[in-house]
């Protein structure tokens, strides 16, 4: 779900600064404009590549035909012959959604509410939910008054019981003045102490949008530092399933073309390197850390692709479509799910993998909503609980730092 850029609403002399860091030029055009760097599928088009485009007649992706109609905001179909195991999690029309076997269920009903993710132990699910506010800051030119968006993190009981919980808001008050920052793509770690966030809190007139982690406890943030690329900010992150490694997206570009790259930060070291090359992101790490599945960016589109979590290295292209992307890896091993778009509208679809890893028999797309119209910016999530998978084949491996490489592609 997209954050509305702050718009105008009057404007008056500004007083003295009395020692206040002001924000050098008017505040809503700048942070609107940074904004929009990691902001929903913006952020395909301008950091990683290509948004897949609509495909209708003569159009340049997929076949042709009019564009899809999705399902009633409050409405998800789910394919009956499908039997995943566990949960899923996804966001639709501002609202989260929990589909599990034949059904989905509607988690909240806000309308403002996007990019969920499940606690460790499947209890509970946060996400970003955005409240709408007036708020006056101080320009260069004056003190303007703001219609401002401002996410808070919540966290909910799975089940739906129960009022959700704020953990974390992004309001920003300096005296009678209000702003807010950025809060996105929250990333529980496994011990469930951590969230990964992609933030410019809790200064935004001091910080770009950043990977920072939140104690969960404290509610304090903490801004590891990580390198950008022309202050272009973070987006996805991922954490290893021993909470060792956290993988995340450099944004860059050359030209107009996104040039994004996953990059590793070891939390005991607070060492970073580079895991791939240009044109990969949203990782999401296999339940025995050995591979990453990724989407991978061209001129064209997008794809998804399994990594080798030791160097990078791509071992295995599971779509050829173009229009395919953020990848969940199923916490049994074997299958991923994704997004697809079909003519204007985006549904999750899932690939079984089989075989011996990594060389996988990738069996046929099978669609597990039917024109649902999901939120396209809100990455999918997957549950099941820890008595119901299988037993690891052998242990976690520790990743080492390499560049990436590409193989020959085993799709359908």
């Amino acid at each position: 779900m997209t954050r509305a850029d702050p718009t105008v609403i009057d404007a008056e002399e500004a007083p003295a600064p009395a020692g206040r860091r002001l924000i050098p030029v008017e505040v809503g055009p700048v942070l609107a404009a940074v904004g929009l760097i990691v902001i929903a599928a913006a952020s395909y088009a301008l950091l990683g590549g290509s948004l897949p485009t609509v495909a209708g007649p003569g159009g340049p992706s997929g076949p042709g035909g009019p564009v899809r109609t999705p399902t009633p905001s409050n409405v998800i179909i789910v394919d009956p012959r499908t039997k995943v195991p566990g949960s899923l999690l996804y966001a639709k029309d501002g609202n989260i959604w929990v589909q599990s076997g034949e059904q989905a269920r509607q988690l909240t009903d806000s309308g403002d509410d996007s990019m969920p993710v499940w606690s460790p132990d499947g209890t509970s699910v946060y996400y970003v939910h955005d409240t709408r506010a007036s708020g006056k800051w101080i320009t260069n030119d004056g003190i303007r008054t703001y219609n401002l968006s401002i996410p808070s993190l919540l966290q909910v009981n799975a089940d739906g019981t129960g009022a959700p919980k704020t953990v974390l808001t992004g309001r920003v008050r300096n005296g009678s003045y209000t702003w807010s920052y950025f809060i996105r793509e929250p990333a529980i770690s496994p011990d469930g102490t951590t969230a990964a966030l992609i933030t410019d809190g809790p200064d935004p007139t001091r910080s770009d949008i950043v990977l920072k982690l939140l104690d969960l406890q404290t509610k304090k943030l903490t801004d590891p530092q990580l390198a950008e690329s022309l202050a272009l900010g973070h987006q996805d992150p991922a954490w290893s399933p021993d909470g060792k490694i956290l993988l995340y997206v450099k944004d860059a570009r050359e030209g107009a073309r996104g040039t994004p790259t996953i990059n590793r930060y070891t939390v005991a070291t607070g060492k970073t390197s580079a895991l791939t090359t240009a044109g990969y992101m949203a990782p999401s790490w296999s339940r025995d850390g050995r591979y990453v599945a990724a989407t991978k960016t061209t001129s064209f589109g997008t794809d998804v692709v399994i990594l080798d979590a030791r160097n990078g290295t791509e071992l295995l292209k599971l779509t050829n479509d173009e229009l395919s992307f953020s990848p969940v890896w199923s916490p049994a091993g074997d299958s991923i799910a994704f997004f697809r778009l079909d003519h204007g509208v985006v549904d999750l679809y899932l690939v079984p993998l089989t075989g011996t890893a990594p060389n996988w028999t990738v069996g046929e797309p099978i669609a597990l909503t039917l024109s649902a119209g999901l939120d396209a910016a809100s990455r999918p999530g997957w549950f099941i609980p820890a008595d119901q998978l299988p037993p690891l084949p052998t242990p976690t491996p520790t990743a080492a730092p390499a560049g990436s490489g590409t193989a020959p592609t085993g799709s359908p």
